[in-house]
């Protein structure tokens, strides 16, 4: 596999966790009408096989 070709499916991948995760909170937050406040996320990364294991943690503020 080329660089290229590794840069591209690493691309589309995050492009479809990125698309695919707004998506679910944007339900989440129109399903949850009325309630206020932040909602605490967390992503976790893993890879099968592998000791990948990244966690990314943050909080979204409702509108």
């Amino acid at each position: 596999m080329s660089e290229e070709d590794f840069n591209m499916s690493l691309r589309k991948f995050l492009k479809q966790v990125g698309v695919t995760s707004q998506k679910e909170l944007e339900e989440l937050v129109r399903s949850e009408t009325g309630k206020s406040g932040s909602i605490k996320v967390k992503m976790v990364l893993t890879a099968e096989g592998t000791s990948l294991n990244h966690v990314v943690e943050g909080n979204i503020e409702r509108p």
